[in-house]
């Protein structure tokens, strides 16, 4: 069955139109099942500019009912990712608050570190919200919560949680492998890495000094010794030293 969105037998009027072409101008003629059109005059293939692209956004057979995706749309896939990667983490950990709590905070510093030091931020939110899921198979596989067994157990429980969810496998693989090695910076390392684990450390720090006053100079060895981003260290700096 067709998906009736995309289905002819239920268009309405302005289902086919004219759309501008970016590069020269001229006019080409759309269907509004049309993913691309070639202008016939200058030869530059567009995404449709009126398709709703919808499910298709995050959808993992959306290339099958609708064709070769435009990299706009793949683009806006990854981007949609996270989100669905959240409510999947929050799921996952059910009733357990301090987990939600502590990759939903990651995922805000890692987004503001992010977007300084430009990361891929689809693979850098995805880690965030996903790098502690392993703790609840490591408390029960081997009785503690060390990070060691964290990165043991987290991996194929990230990938199923993506494949699920419709993600492409580099990004899978990317994720699963800062994942595979969150606590244990290697060298060299990914600027994706490098943002996850300034994220993780500015949450870690938090958690520590929870309902006790932060020692200044502690903190700013910290600082000046554990992260790997400026961008991380200035986000620190603000949250810690200058309040």
């Amino acid at each position: 069955m067709k998906c009736p969105g995309q289905d002819s037998r239920y268009w309405q009027p302005g289902a086919i139109f004219e759309a501008k072409c970016p590069e020269c101008g001229r006019t080409v003629e759309f269907f509004k099942d049309d993913t691309t059109r070639k202008c016939s005059h200058c030869g530059h293939r567009f995404a449709n500019p009126q398709m709703d692209f919808g499910c298709a956004a995050y959808c993992k057979f959306a290339d099958q009912c609708l064709g070769t995706l435009p990299s706009e749309l793949l683009a806006k896939r990854d981007d949609l990712l996270k989100d669905r990667i959240a409510i999947e983490m929050k799921k996952y950990f059910r009733q357990d608050f301090k987990r939600i709590g502590h990759a939903t905070r990651v995922a805000r510093h890692a987004e503001k570190i992010g977007f300084q030091e430009g990361g891929n931020m689809a693979v850098v939110l995805a880690s965030a919200y996903l790098h502690d899921i392993g703790i609840h198979a490591a408390e029960r596989k081997h009785g503690s919560t060390a990070g060691k067994y964290q990165e043991m157990e987290g991996p194929a429980i990230a990938r199923e949680m993506m494949e699920r969810l419709g993600a492409s496998e580099p990004l899978i693989e990317e994720v699963c492998d800062i994942i595979g090695h969150h606590h244990h910076p290697r060298d060299p390392e990914t600027l994706n890495f490098k943002i996850l684990y300034d994220a993780d450390l500015i949450a870690n720090i938090e958690d520590n000094h929870k309902g006790q006053p932060i020692d200044p100079d502690k903190v700013k060895k910290i600082i000046e010794t554990s992260f790997l981003t400026e961008g991380g260290r200035k986000l620190a700096e603000k949250q810690f030293l200058n309040q």
